[in-house]
């Protein structure tokens, strides 16, 4: 039987990562995957984690296992962080996840579950993994117009419209709360505000992808979609992702949230989704939420986290502008000023097909054909080379 199986394809972003690794060039640049990078171009450990880490090792007592839900003060900790006076406790069921990726699995098969017919409205472009994930699950899904034509703001009006005409009571509307992926265009105020009213008068179930908070503007600031969300809709999901704000990659740790009209639906609604994790991976890993509860219910290591957060967010910041601002000055003829308008890790950099493809095989930079590049592999030491090879695409 095995034998007569095909090779499926390469993942699309986690290939070009496996042919950068055998790649041989001393210079070589790898922007495709989501990881983010110091000045050095490592993967630092936070020092609160590793500070964190030695005190759960120093008072662990236990290897057992923990509940179908996860441990007890991640749950209360994560639940505090992503919804402060947005919804009382007894309205939201959370869970422990292996990464964001296993809340949005986990959503997926619940939603597939419980509410038979339900459609999964993605972005146009979206994260590469939404789709495959909710199809998994049995899930139909639809694509709603995201970016302008020139893919540099987000086309809210043609968003709207579609939504407008082809969503219906019961779809799900996947939505990115901060630092979209991978285009890096998120919705302004007024554009969240639009999307909460229609979505809650077509009666539509939003499920927001969380994965990127506090690398936006701040945490605070991040949260302003779900907010507005909060405003219209009683109950909505939301799928975090611990991996880049803690740096904990490798630990898989994330978190599903259900959150319910009221105290009687949230017991339902966990019944429910206790039965979904059970038939998957049973119950979570200990680890990485132990650390994510030991850092949020320290006063001390909570702080050290956020400055370390906020290091984190301002070296991206500062990267965005210097590529900018290099790009000025060697393809003046091609204005680049509109990333400084986008968030997070991943900006759409303009660059064709093509000129990606160029630049991996003449230069040993990494980019996704789409053009997305991940800001955060830029450093100050590969900044030169890496624009220098991009004018040469840009001007052949």
């Amino acid at each position: 039987m095995l034998e007569n199986i095909s090779a499926a394809p390469p993942d699309p972003i986690l290939g070009l990562t496996e042919a950068f690794q055998q790649d041989s060039r001393s210079g070589k640049i790898n922007l495709t995957t989501g990881v983010y990078k110091d000045e050095q171009g490592n993967t630092p450990i936070l020092e609160c984690v590793k500070r964190a880490e030695e005190k759960l090792l120093k008072d662990e007592k236990s290897k057992g296992y923990l509940g179908i839900d996860g441990l007890a003060e991640f749950l209360n900790s994560v639940r505090e962080l992503a919804l402060p006076g947005l919804a009382a406790e007894d309205q939201v069921a959370v869970f422990q996840s292996p990464g964001g990726t296993g809340a949005l699995r986990v959503a997926a098969d619940f939603v597939a579950k419980n509410f038979a017919g339900s459609r999964v409205w993605l972005s146009t472009p979206t994260w590469p993994n939404h789709p495959a994930i909710f199809q998994a699950a049995g899930l139909e899904t639809k694509q709603y117009p995201y970016l302008s034509a020139d893919r540099k703001s987000l086309d809210a009006a043609a968003c709207l419209e579609t939504l407008e005409k082809e969503g219906r009571a019961g779809d799900v509307i996947c939505l990115h709360a901060c630092c979209h992926n991978p285009s890096g265009v998120d919705p302004n105020s007024e554009q969240w505000q639009q999307i909460a009213e229609l979505t809650a008068r077509i009666g539509m179930l939003p499920l927001i992808d969380f994965a990127y908070h506090g690398f936006g503007d701040g945490l605070q600031q991040d949260r302003a979609g779900i907010e507005r969300m909060a405003k219209h809709h009683q109950e909505y999901l939301i799928c975090s992702s611990y991996s880049k704000n803690f740096g904990l990659y490798s630990e898989r740790i994330g978190a599903l949230m259900a959150v319910c009209p009221d105290a009687v639906s949230t017991v339902k609604v966990r019944s429910n989704i206790k039965t979904c994790v059970r038939s998957n991976y049973s119950n979570p890993p200990r680890h990485g939420g132990a650390i994510v509860a030991c850092v949020l219910g320290d006063t001390e290591l909570r702080s050290l986290w956020t400055s370390e957060l906020a290091a984190m967010r301002d070296r991206i910041h500062q990267m965005r502008s210097a590529f900018v601002e290099a790009m000025r000055h060697r393809s003046p003829d091609v204005d680049f000023s509109f990333l400084m308008d986008q968030r997070g890790m991943f900006s759409f950099s303009g660059l064709t097909p093509m000129q990606v493809d160029w630049l991996k095989s003449e230069k040993g930079i990494y980019i996704v054909g789409s053009g997305r590049i991940n800001v955060a592999g830029i450093t100050p030491s590969n900044l030169d080379y890496l624009c220098d090879s991009i004018a040469e695409a840009l001007s052949s």
